[in-house]
């Protein structure tokens, strides 16, 4: 299959990639600069330059491909409703490059938050919230199955990670920490944050393209929560560092998100789709240090 990946040298396309390529796949991937499109190059891919506010080139990406996975999202969260809108014109952009052909588009949303309890695949998205929009997006994707197209969302917990790179977001806990000399939760830390390694993650986002049903939900998680104390205390410890409640608005704008509790559930994806993570948990990754030097 020739696959259109958006985000393909981001945090999970660079893993996404050559996922994909040691499959047997052959890849496309929207790059936005000259070292995303080297190294999009050297995993294997083919780069096409653009990005989520060139809606060209994303019509262009998914016509010329078999397949597209869908993983590119600003992360600014200082301009958090400019990127919820760019990702939702992109998404309708790509649907309607994608309507009646069959093909198989796989995007990248966000485990819910349910009160009182650990989400699953059976639950609707957030939609309301600081990252609610990103919630209406994925629910909008599900009902493109009824265009002719077979759709479906892997939720992302809001740590992906791997050691020495990436740790989602237990990155701002570490740069926090750097920049301060303390490693800090919100209020009582008791708040649960799912997590997947990013390896795991690429793995399912190829089950999803190879083998899901139209308006299929899959969760790529790992652990179902840590509560944040825990995770400020493992990266006080790695840092020698105290480790002390603070308000949320010491994050900043994220600092909403960091207050609230938000475990999930991977059962039923474990069940239909035989995927099973074998990586290293946040927990360990964070244990084991190698940090990114801040800055």
């Amino acid at each position: 299959m020739r696959v259109f990946v958006t985000g393909a040298s981001g945090s999970i396309g660079s893993v996404v990639v050559p996922e994909l390529i040691a499959a047997g796949h052959e890849v496309l991937g929207l790059v936005r600069s000259d070292a995303a499109a080297t190294a999009v190059a050297a995993a294997g891919g083919t780069p096409l330059r653009g990005d989520l506010t060139d809606l060209d080139s994303l019509r262009t990406g998914a016509t010329q491909a078999d397949g597209v996975i869908n993983l590119a999202f600003s992360n600014d969260w200082n301009n958090l409703e400019q990127g919820i809108d760019e990702e939702a014109r992109a998404v309708h952009t790509l649907a309607g490059a994608l309507a009646g052909s069959g093909k198989p588009f796989v995007h990248a949303g966000l485990t819910p938050m349910i009160p009182g309890r650990t989400s699953t695949e059976d639950d609707p998205d957030t939609t309301d919230g600081p990252v609610g929009g990103r919630g209406r997006t994925s629910q909008m994707v599900l009902t493109l199955a009824d265009q002719g197209i077979r759709s479906s969302v892997v939720r992302l917990p809001r740590s992906v990670h791997q050691r020495g790179s990436q740790y989602g977001f237990c990155s701002v806990l570490i740069a926090t920490a750097q920049k301060t000399g303390v490693s800090a939760y919100v209020g009582d830390g008791t708040q649960r944050w799912p997590a997947i390694n990013r390896l795991d993650a690429a793995r399912l986002f190829r089950t999803a393209l190879e083998d899901a049903a139209p308006g299929t939900v899959l969760h790529a998680v790992a652990d179902e929560g840590d509560t944040m104390k825990t995770l400020a205390e493992t990266i006080g410890g790695v840092l020698a560092m105290p480790v002390e409640s603070v308000p949320p608005e010491r994050f900043g704008v994220v600092g909403r998100v960091f207050a609230l509790d938000m475990p999930s559930s991977s059962a039923l994806t474990r069940e239909r789709f035989r995927w099973q993570p074998t990586h290293p948990s946040l927990i360990d990754n964070l244990a084991a240090g190698d940090y990114p030097a801040l800055g």
